[in-house]
């Protein structure tokens, strides 16, 4: 959840690492700072922005060193807490992702031998102890090795030393990338970053160190075996990060949903067959017959997709499919067939949650393919097949492009596996012509978007807001519920629509807001009874629709949007969430971009 940024090189240290924070603000932040090498180790941090941090940066001279933004796991929001850290002579610094379970036993015995701490956080030990090893005569490599044996937890860890022209850097559950340019080198915790500067990358395994100098890198083992790593591509893309005519990311990246689309079905759709090709999976369509059935698994954005993927899967493939919370599935101890096909689906294919699971999930036999948007990325790497959602960099903490192609990739794979089984090759082509409409469905809409703002105003006045959809709906109303919680700090609940009598119909009072996701997909009707009951208990309905349809008549704010076959409407019914969420935060005065508490990637668990 935090970020990592280091630079080895010729240029000035200190610019560069300021650049690489700010694009590495989005991961989520409270704090940040940086460490130079100029004859002595330099550092400064603080608390807040990282804008407001580099605007107070005193001038830091060298062309080495690493940076940090904190989210805050052990000890408050303060200086002293801040990254990097440095030891009490001066002659190492650290920045530090993770966790380190053991902690606290290793600050008592540093306080027993007389080292003084400087903050509350589980993080400095590693400096002091490394500092440590080295005044007893040992190189670099064998301090950090003798200290990582000490420690326990996760890790993607940078050192830099006064008396040394490299970094070293080590990780273990929280993601390292190493970046190769022209006599100069980059570490960051996040692809993204480093991109603008090199599209040679190199990702590091758990239980690897890296020793980093200005023209090269070496990859070892902890026990200091090298080993050989491989070179990987990122696209152009990944180096766009500018926001344009935009004021915020996420209006940016709602209206990027269009192009993003259709990347993400670009060359996979097959209209003579009447089927799609999704050529990651690696897995031949008579096996694809074969499957008992479909685990999906994912964290909140992802978690919803997968819902609706669930249900995509079902339909179109009658092949049995169940989502998974990513954060219980470990706990619960399932049950795994080797025989059936699982899904870890993430945005970022760093969240710790769901990479717990996809291990636990090979623990016991069976494959898991990743549905991912960054190359390279601990998920992609660990399944070592799947599905890039090419959704390209999404800044903004709260998902909405990756989102969709979250769902348009599993809509894809649900093509494939139904038409490997008993959908009709007319169907399948019939809704490959519909997948095709949709990048320009989305971009109408998003032209006319309706009364967006009146639904904002009705929500402002409202002390929650309830969310309601019914079948393929229902994950949609869970996503809106969660973006407007994100953004606009509105406590919110989603429930499927049949449900709302069990239990939620108890908050509704006069002029209660309520979201309704009612496209016309089979289920309406009886959707439209959950309406009825909340009107009749005065509340006001927001309704989300297809253009055209009859049903407008019972909302008191209607949001139509194109008609498109029912299994496609969530990728045109959440756009008006999305809007909502975004304006009501805009009114608010919140920070669309980085709301508080929030991170773009968990990579803890």
């Amino acid at each position: 959840m935090c970020g990592i940024f280091g630079y080895i090189g010729k240029k000035s240290a200190s610019d560069l690492l300021v650049k690489g924070l700010l694009r590495l603000e989005y991961r989520g932040y409270d704090s940040s700072g940086i460490v130079v090498k100029n004859g002595q180790l330099q550092s400064y941090k603080d608390t807040g922005k990282i804008s407001e941090m580099a605007s107070a940066l005193p001038r830091l001279k060298g062309s080495m060193g690493i940076a940090h933004t904190r989210w805050a796991t052990h000890g408050g929001v303060t200086k002293e807490n801040a990254h990097p850290h440095v030891s009490n002579d001066g002659k190492v610094a650290i920045v530090h992702n993770g966790i380190l379970q053991n902690s606290n036993l290793l600050r008592k015995r540093l306080t027993k031998i007389g080292v003084e701490l400087n903050s509350e956080t589980d993080s400095e030990i590693f400096c002091h102890f490394i500092a440590m090893e080295l005044d007893q005569g040992k190189e670099p490599l064998e301090a950090l090795q003798s200290v990582l044996s000490m420690v326990r937890g996760t890790w993607g860890l940078c050192v830099l030393f006064e008396d040394y022209d490299y970094v070293l850097c080590a990780r273990n559950g929280s993601p390292l990338i190493i970046g190769r340019g022209k006599e100069e080198m980059f570490v960051s915790s996040d692809p993204h970053a480093i991109r603008e500067h090199t599209d040679q990358l190199v990702a590091l395994e758990d239980g690897q160190i890296a020793k980093v100098s200005a023209r090269d890198f070496q990859v070892m083992q902890t026990d200091g075996q090298e080993v050989e790593s491989m070179l990987l591509h990122l696209e152009e893309e990944w180096s766009e990060s500018e926001i344009g005519d935009y004021p915020h990311f996420m209006l940016k990246e709602i209206h990027e949903q269009s192009e993003s689309l259709q990347h993400c079905i670009s060359g996979r759709l097959r209209h003579a067959e009447g089927t799609s090709v999704l050529g990651g999976l690696q897995i031949q369509p008579q096996n694809l017959a074969q499957l008992p059935h479909v685990r999906l698994i994912g964290c909140g954005t992802a978690l919803h997709a997968a819902q609706i993927g669930q249900i995509l899967i079902e339909q179109w493939a009658r092949v049995p499919a169940v989502s998974h919370v990513a954060s219980e599935f470990n706990a619960n101890d399932p049950v795994i067939n080797p025989n059936a096909l699982h899904l870890a689906i993430s945005q970022s294919g760093e969240t710790a949650d769901t990479l717990s699971a996809v291990k636990e999930i090979q623990r016991k036999g069976a494959d898991v393919y990743g549905i991912v948007n960054v190359v390279g990325s601990s998920i992609a790497r660990q399944c070592g097949k799947g599905v890039y959602i090419h959704s390209g960099p999404e800044q903004s903490v709260a998902s909405t492009k990756a989102f969709t192609n979250m769902v348009g990739a599993l809509t894809l794979f649900s093509l494939q596996l139904g038409r490997s089984r008993h959908l009709s090759k007319t169907k399948g082509k019939m809704i490959g012509r519909e997948m095709r409409k949709l990048p320009d469905k989305i971009r109408t809409y998003l032209e006319n978007p309706g009364p967006i703002n009146a639904a904002v105003e009705l929500i402002l006045k409202a002390k929650s807001v309830l969310f309601l959809g019914r079948g393929i709906s229902s994950p949609v109303a869970s996503e809106g519920a969660l973006k407007l919680m994100e953004i606009a700090y509105i406590p919110c609940l989603a429930y499927p629509a049949g449900e709302m009598k069990h239990g939620p119909i108890a908050l509704i009072e006069e002029n209660s807001p309520i979201v309704v996701i009612a496209p016309d997909d089979g289920v309406q009707e009886r959707t439209l009874n959950a309406i009825h009951e909340c009107k009749a208990r005065g509340a006001k309905i927001i309704l989300i629709h297809e253009e055209g349809d009859p049903i407008s008549e019972v909302g008191d704010i209607c949001i139509p949007v194109p008609s498109t076959i029912p299994m496609l409407t969530p990728l045109l019914t959440v756009l008006p969430t999305q809007l909502i969420a975004y304006h009501a935060a805009l009114e608010l005065g919140n920070d669309v971009d980085r709301p508080r508490n929030l991170a773009k990637s968990v990579t803890v668990e």
